[in-house]
Order: C-alpha cells, then structure tokens, then sequence
C-alpha cells in the first residue's frame, strides 16, 4: 500500500478545524523554523481509506486466533475500557493532592489487596511499568534485603535454563552474576544440579510456574527449600500466572516476592494497544523496601507514604494508573469464582489442541501440559525440509497468528502454543484442522510452504536485512 506521502498531493487538505479559542501567541524568530515541515497534503476520504487500509492488514485478537506462548493474547472486555475512561480516572494530575484524589488512591489500595490475595503476598507497588521492570524491581528488594543484612556475598542468580530471555538480562542489570541451572528429562529444575549450584554466594533465585514449556514443576517446594536453606530468596516471574490464578499461589509455594503483567494475565490491551503495568509483590519481611510511594488506608482515608527502607522510585508518580483501573475491573467482574475458573479454561482449552495434534505433530514433552504447550518440528525438519518458521509463516494464510518460534531454546525447531481461556472450541478445532493441513502440505509440496505466506500483503521478507538496515524515514528525492 502506499504512504501518506506517497498519496499527498499539493494543496489537498482537511479544512474541517475548529477556530483558535486561546489568544495568539506571537514567537521570536529564533524560535521559528526556517522552512515549513515536510508534511502530507490529503483529503479526508482519503486519510480514512489510509487508515482503513492499515487497520484491514493489522491482525490482532479482534480479527483472528492468536496464540502467541506465552504472551496471553487474549480478548478484553469493553467493560475494562468504560471503566478505564470515566472522567474521575482521566482528568487528574498526578501532582494534585491526595485529598481531591481519594477514588483513584482506593483503586491502588483495593488493587493490592486483591493481587496480595491471589498471590500470597503482603504488599505491593505499581510503579513498575511493565514485566522485565517488574523482575528488575523484584531483584532489587533482594538486593536491599541482602545489603539490609551486610550479606555482601551473595551476589549470584539461579536461573534455569527453560526461563524467559528477561530473566537473565534483568539479574544482571541489577548487579548480579547470572547461574544457569539445566531442565530435568519432565521439563522441571534438575534437582541435582540446583544442589550444587547453590551456596554462600546465592542472592535468589528467578522460576516461572508453570514454566516456559507449559509444565507446573512437581518439584517446587523442594526447589524453593533449597533456595531457602542456601540462605537465599526466592523471586516468582508471573509471565505464566493465567495458568494457576485462583488454584495456587506463588506464596504457598515458598516465593518471597513476585511480579504480575496486567497486561497479561488481568486484561489490558497486551503490546501495541499497551501500556503494560508489572506490579511488584512481596512477602511482609520486604516490604520496607519496596518503592515510594505506596497508599494505605485509615479511617475510611487513603493516604500516601513511604516505607521504612524503601529502594525508592523506579518509575514516576505511580505507574500506569489506567491499566491497574482495567485489572480492578477485570477481578471484580469475575469475583471469586470466575478467576479460577478463567485459569482452568486457559489449561482446557491448551490441553483440547495438543490432544488434537498429539499423534500428527511431536510434543516436547508427552503429558497433561497447563495453559501452553510447545511441539518440536526437528523431525519434520529433516525429513521433508520444513521448518518451524515455514510452518508459522503458512498460518498466516489460513488467518492464524503464528505462535512463538524457536523459543524455548532447550526445545530444537519449537512451536510454542498458548490457546487462551477466551476461544471457542470451533476456533481451536479451525486452527488443529490449518495447521494438520499444513503437515500434509509439508509431506507433498514442501517449496510452497518454504515461499508461504502466499495471500499476506508481502510474503517472506528478509528479516536479517530489514532488522539490520531498516528504513526508517521517507526519502523524498
């Protein structure tokens, strides 16, 4: 399709702007550019079908199956958005007193109280604004507590080798040395070799569960009593809380602090609609660490504060306050029966389309998985030369995003799948019936699935090319 620029032609314009009603202001001429900006001249029935046009090529979970692992891209509710855009929400400033501000401060109070609850913490801040900030943070309380306790020597975190990319960027960004620890032959921590790798030098450790294979570890309050006598704490990535939400608690397991994406898990609008919130959860003995400021309540009076140690700010004022809006509204629509329930749907709905592929495609691991699974294409790939990409890419032309490629990295050739609670089983049995379509295409024709996609606006793109010279301006020689 052609740019703005492409489509702009002199003199063309939208006239339809209301008059000033603010008194002019007059610049200094130093202030002024030499020459006016380069930009485009359309008519408004064409900047709509521009739009329009962007908008019929954007795939997203209003258009079409999204099972991006371990992301939950699910649908949310519009009740979110009216909730998210009341007046008493958007027309504040974070600069006014907290006195004119009290609905806004019961919101984060209520909000924590909530998230402690199905979590097993004690308290929590916002003020991360999305998931690898809220690991920073979480990794930060442990560094506080350590430094608390003139524990200088413990300056290394335990991370398996199935963890999310984030985990090891954000231990290192907090000053820590990276340990990796490998997967059992069931997917879970090899017991054996946490054992040793733990020792004086042990700050945490960082675990997902369920993991990034879709498996919940059998094994985890074993892994976190090691962790524990080692003189260690034990920090929760949520990436994958939609699994277990309402079924079991990151506190009961033996974790001393946690982060949440509410753009995840609790129903905000997840990438380009962001913004993304990562909350950060602890147990009692680190909350005087945790950022400033944090909101409590007493006598019917919301107040701010700042706690005993606090690390203190990692982000301004208080995070992104509309998305934590969006997740009260989420939790207390669904109450206390719907937010278990909503994690055992996501379970049921992974497990119907594995069980569904099982037999035609290779499963990592052969067992019950939680809210994703992921397939290996290693022996598709040798014996009719299609890969795990060639396999994404063709999904694309039955309307399907493709799930996560080549991730996790202990899985050769991965295929990681996350159905989500909020699809139906005629849209799973649709994506079971594209992509056992596309194994049969593999075995017959396998050029067409490696020149797939074929009905996308552009087909394959030279992504080594276009992530190293992008284009990022319009030259308008």
């Amino acid at each position: 399709m052609k740019l703005l620029f492409e489509r702009s032609r002199p003199g063309r314009c939208e006239t339809l702007i209301p008059a000033c009603d603010v008194p002019a202001v007059e610049f200094s001429s130093s202030a002024l550019r030499a020459s006016a900006p380069r930009l485009p001249e359309i008519s408004e029935i064409d900047l709509g079908r521009h739009y329009t046009e962007l908008a019929s090529q954007t795939h997203g979970v209003n258009k079409g199956f999204y099972p991006l692992g371990s992301c939950t891209m699910k649908y949310n509710p519009r009740v979110n958005e009216e909730m998210a855009s009341l007046p008493g929400f958007t027309d504040i400033h974070p600069l006014q007193p907290a006195d004119t501000a009290q609905g806004c401060l019961e919101v984060l109070f209520k909000t924590e109280r909530l998230l402690c609850e199905i979590t097993g913490m004690d308290g929590m801040t916002f003020q991360p604004a999305a998931g690898a900030h809220g690991e920073y943070t979480g990794l930060l309380l442990i560094r506080r507590y350590h430094q608390s306790r003139n524990d200088a020597a413990r300056t290394r975190i335990i991370v398996p080798d199935s963890a999310h990319g984030t985990n090891p960027a954000s231990a290192t960004m907090a000053g820590f040395t990276v340990v990796s620890v490998p997967s059992n032959a069931e997917g879970g921590v090899d017991l054996e070799a946490l054992k040793k790798a733990v020792g004086p030098d042990t700050a945490g450790l960082m675990l997902t569960n369920p993991n990034t294979v879709g498996l919940f570890d059998p094994n985890i309050l074993e892994i976190t009593r090691i962790v524990h006598e080692a003189g260690g704490l034990c920090y929760y990535d949520g990436a994958n809380l939609n699994a277990v939400m309402g079924h079991a608690r990151p506190g009961d397991m033996g974790f001393d602090c946690v982060h949440l994406n509410l753009h995840k898990t609790f129903s905000t609008p997840h990438g380009g609609g962001g913004p993304g919130s990562g909350p950060v959860g602890c147990k009692a003995f680190l909350e005087a660490f945790l950022p400033t400021p944090r909101v409590r309540e007493e006598n019917g009076r919301y107040s701010f504060f700042t706690p005993e140690h606090s690390m203190g700010r990692v982000r301004s004022f208080y995070g992104n306050f509309l998305v934590v809006v969006r997740a009260l509204t989420y939790i207390l629509t669904l109450g206390k029966e719907g937010i278990p329930e909503a994690s055992a749907m996501a379970v049921l709905n992974a497990n119907y389309l594995m069980k569904k592929l099982a037999g035609h495609y290779d499963m990592a691991y052969d067992t019950l998985c939680m809210h994703e699974f992921v397939m290996t294409l290693e022996k598709l790939k040798n014996e009719t030369g299609v890969s795990a990409m060639d396999v994404a890419k063709s999904l694309l032309d039955y309307g399907i995003h493709p799930p996560t490629m080549y991730f996790p990295l202990i899985v050769h050739e991965a295929l990681m799948v996350e159905p989500t609670e909020t699809e139906s089983p005629e849209t799973l049995d649709n994506a079971a019936d594209a992509l056992l379509a596309i194994l049969e295409k593999a075995k017959t024709d396998p050029d067409y699935l490696h020149a797939a996609p074929h009905h996308c606006p552009i087909s394959r793109p030279d992504e080594v090319r276009a992530a190293r010279t992008p284009v990022l301006r319009y030259n308008f020689e």
